[in-house]
């Protein structure tokens, strides 16, 4: 794909600087919808389990076989997005989200809601990647960080909202409504999206290697799932799935590097050779582990320590996700204005000394401290995500921007379920530990959390050295990049 195949949808999509074009509005309002559903069954679990008859572990693959799906089909959509148009990618994956939305809310039974969650994630998958790819294409790059301030407004608010969204609706009705309110919300966006969207760039005719995608969804899905299977407790067999995850994701790569020397990989590993692009895949990667890991910890800690209801814990992290996601445009202005290292240093440090606030939970810690330290968390999340995507993807060449956007997008799903598998792995040891040494319950789950938090903070220690690393912006990057 040659810069000059994008340049005049690129020219017709910007009818003046600092203007958002329209197929970015769409593709974010899109993106939110699709990923608020990623964490929307967290706090249903408990509906479901009564209402479907079936255990947490089982329910809890509600959210479990979402992150796998994402994590399998991701890796491909570098190479999908290069072969078709953008309506015809965006047709693709809001036609699966709304197959599966619809199929969720009228699930007969737990393993047809399964099968529809699968076919939701799908159609997710596609579209983080193809939002990304889309925006590198069309938008200049004086403008990126407002327009990437507004998609973190999708990425990292929507997960971040869905418990809070949920807890509301579920005030309401049943399990099922969660599904059923959003599903107009998405075939109206669906709709709007089809009638205004055009094409940017030319789809390239280029085959597909099966070697590849077999072993980037067994790799990939088995790594999440061995991830997720450290919460059931079986650790033997967890690390055994794990390792299997990896040995395949490593005849993945070789295979790519194979498939680069003929020019026809599924995922190109070139982007990797893009200094700034790396350090901010690790950055990113290791704030999606804390994140992800304290999503999890504070509303457990709420609820079963503290016995708030599912509505009260939801509204108790709202105000931190509204910060964030208003944030997100001013963050991106002030990005283009000074570069990334005014906003990621600060940003990594408030992460850290929010996790490091957590560390001190207590029976009594008052709810305003939790609610500012949350505040704080992801106040400096959005601090720290915007510019990061917007240095990382500006550090590739254009020909590179779906495939490194599909390698960003594939490390997140990794990265929260690492994050989530370690802090419940050590919380859930430690409090068995000291529940086997005649500690009560509530003590010693107390106890697991704080030590899951102290790993949360000790991961935000090599966010802050790594944010240390990333350039103020990224032209040098990328014109490095253009001499490969």
């Amino acid at each position: 794909m040659t810069v000059s195949q994008l340049d005049p949808p690129a020219k017709s999509e910007t009818p003046a600087p600092g203007r958002t074009p329209a197929v970015i509005r769409l593709l974010v309002l899109a993106t939110f919808v699709v990923i608020l559903n990623e964490t929307i069954m967290i706090n249903a679990i408990p509906r479901l389990m009564t209402a479907l008859s079936i255990t947490e572990q089982t329910a809890q693959w509600l959210s479990t076989a979402f992150m796998l799906t994402m994590a399998a089909v991701i890796p491909i959509t570098g190479w999908f997005l290069q072969r078709v148009s953008t309506r015809h990618a965006y047709a693709t994956a809001m036609g699966l989200f709304l197959a599966g939305t619809a199929l969720a809310a009228v699930a007969p039974t737990f393993e047809v809601l399964l099968g529809a969650r699968i076919i939701q994630a799908s159609g997710t998958a596609v579209m983080m990647p193809l939002l990304m790819t889309t925006l590198m294409q069309v938008v200049p790059e004086a403008d990126r960080g407002r327009v990437m301030g507004n998609v973190t407004l999708a990425i990292s608010v929507a997960p971040a909202m869905g418990p809070a969204v949920s807890g509301v609706i579920l005030q309401f009705g049943s399990w099922r409504l969660l599904f059923a309110v959003v599903l107009p919300i998405a075939a109206a966006i669906t709709w709007g999206g089809l009638r205004q969207l055009k094409n940017v760039g030319e789809p390239q005719f280029s085959t597909i290697d099966w070697l590849s995608v077999m072993t980037a969804a067994a790799g990939f899905g088995g790594l999440v799932y061995g991830l997720s299977r450290f919460e059931g407790g079986d650790v033997g067999l967890a690390v055994a799935i794990t390792a299997a995850g990896l040995a395949t994701i490593a005849v993945f790569v070789v295979r790519q590097l194979f498939l680069q020397k003929r020019g026809v990989p599924l995922m190109d590993l070139r982007t990797l050779r893009h200094r700034t692009y790396t350090v901010a895949l690790v950055l990113m990667s290791v704030a999606f582990m804390a994140m992800l890991g304290s999503m999890i910890l504070l509303p457990l800690y709420l609820q079963n320590i503290r016995e708030l209801s599912a509505l009260q814990t939801g509204l108790l992290v709202m105000p931190g996700g509204l910060a964030m996601g208003l944030l997100g445009p001013t963050v991106g202005r002030l990005f283009d204005r000074y570069g990334g290292r005014v906003l990621v240093i600060p940003g990594a440090i408030g992460i850290m000394i929010a996790l490091a606030g957590f560390t001190q939970v207590t029976m009594t810690m008052p709810f305003w401290l939790l609610l500012g330290l949350h505040a704080l968390l992801m106040v400096s999340l959005a601090a720290t995500f915007t510019p990061v995507f917007t240095l990382g993807l500006g550090a590739v060449p254009p020909q590179l921007y779906s495939h490194g956007s599909s390698i960003l997008s594939t490390l997140q799903q990794v990265s929260a379920a690492f994050g989530t598998a370690l802090v419940v792995t050590v919380m859930g040891a430690r409090a068995d530990a000291l529940k086997a040494e005649g500690v009560t319950e509530t003590l010693a789950n107390l106890d697991g959390m704080q030590l899951a938090f102290i790993i949360g903070a000790v991961l935000s220690v090599a966010v802050v050295i790594t944010a240390l690393l990333l350039p103020a912006r990224a032209e040098n990057a990328a014109g490095h990049a253009a001499g490969h």
